[in-house]
């Protein structure tokens, strides 16, 4: 290919080359003219310098493993463009019940699992646009709502990037940005969401907010009349709600080994400067390693098909949980 011939010039490493365009085959973005050989240029390099990294870290044999993804050839600034959680400290959050809804449930089992239960739709990908926050709240109606009526429905990501605006009513900022707490609060004076066949996801491609529909029917029973904080810094307090529902969770996604995470329990350098919204399903026990399972927002390609196991227990950020997870849980309630 004609896109490739600059670099026979590099002093690289035949076998990497051959993998790096083996990776580019497969991510690609298509944007990219196949003359614009700078650029391409400069995601080899940065491809290269993960690659080193991925290796490195898994000669360790640590509890995780690192491999390519769509964000391989992009550093962490531009990899954390994908983000888009709205972080806002909690005298600024919006107004919720106070009373942590299960706190006085039974004790919990000892693993749970919302995937093998049919209540989590398959992952979804939030493309370019700082969306995360609109999965993040379906993901919790979505698990709800199968729990509920029986019946799992793949909510709208669109309506909500779209609709839940200042003008509308709403407190977010489409691909800018969100809370998973504002838009549940606009769902419910919304009367419900339209389902993702009904109002389906194109921000991932045009990058933008469109304007909002309103033709889409809302899913009967969708109503969210209230929604719950979970309990900050409490593995209990967490458990107890996942051992009932799906959970909003936002985390620190910041760093480059969550960013090339591949398998495992992700017990690696992760803080709590929280920037990213997914969706909390399940729990259990690795190897003899806790950990929390995650639905994230990037495609099957990033991750464990979609997913991340994340370290739980105490010693993660003073109790706070890895990558921040037990900062700012809520659910909501239908």
């Amino acid at each position: 290919m004609k896109l490739f011939t600059i670099f026979f010039i590099l002093p690289v490493s035949l076998a990497s080359f051959d993998r790096f365009k083996h990776w580019f085959s497969e991510f690609k973005n298509k944007s990219i003219n196949a003359f614009e050989s700078t650029i391409v240029a400069k995601m080899y390099d940065q491809w290269i310098e993960n690659d080193k990294f991925i290796q490195i870290h898994n000669m360790k044999n640590l509890s995780f493993t690192l491999g390519h993804n769509q964000f391989s050839a992009m550093n962490v600034d531009e990899y954390s463009e994908y983000l888009g959680f709205t972080y806002l400290e909690k005298n600024d959050s919006p107004k919720r019940s106070s009373l942590f809804y299960y706190m006085n449930s039974d004790e919990v089992p000892p693993s749970v699992d919302w995937v093998n239960s049919g209540a989590v739709t398959p992952v979804k990908d939030q493309g370019q646009c700082g969306s995360c926050w609109s999965f993040s709240t379906t993901g919790a109606l979505e698990g709800i709502y199968s729990i509920v009526n029986k019946k799992l429905v793949s909510f709208s990501e669109q309506q909500l990037v779209d609709c839940d605006i200042l003008r509308n009513g709403g407190k977010d900022h489409g691909c800018n940005g969100g809370l998973m707490d504002n838009a549940f609060s606009w769902i419910g004076k919304n009367d419900g969401l339209c389902s993702e066949a009904d109002y389906p996801y194109v921000s991932g491609t045009t990058m933008d907010k469109g304007t909002c529909q309103t033709k889409c029917k809302n899913v009967e029973n969708s109503i969210i009349i209230d929604f719950v904080d979970v309990q900050p810094s409490s593995d209990d307090a967490m458990m107890k709600a996942l051992s009932k529902q799906p959970v909003s969770i936002a985390i620190q996604a910041d760093q480059r080994e969550f960013q090339l995470y591949k398998s495992g329990v992700f017990t690696g350098e992760c803080g709590s400067k929280l920037d990213h919204g997914v969706l909390a399903v399940g729990y259990g026990t690795l190897n003899g390693i806790n950990y929390y399972k995650v639905k994230n927002s990037w495609s099957t390609a990033w991750g464990d098909n979609g997913f991340i196991l994340l370290g739980r227990g105490k010693e993660y950020n003073k109790g706070d949980g890895q990558c921040g997870m037990l900062l700012q849980g809520s659910f909501p309630i239908i």
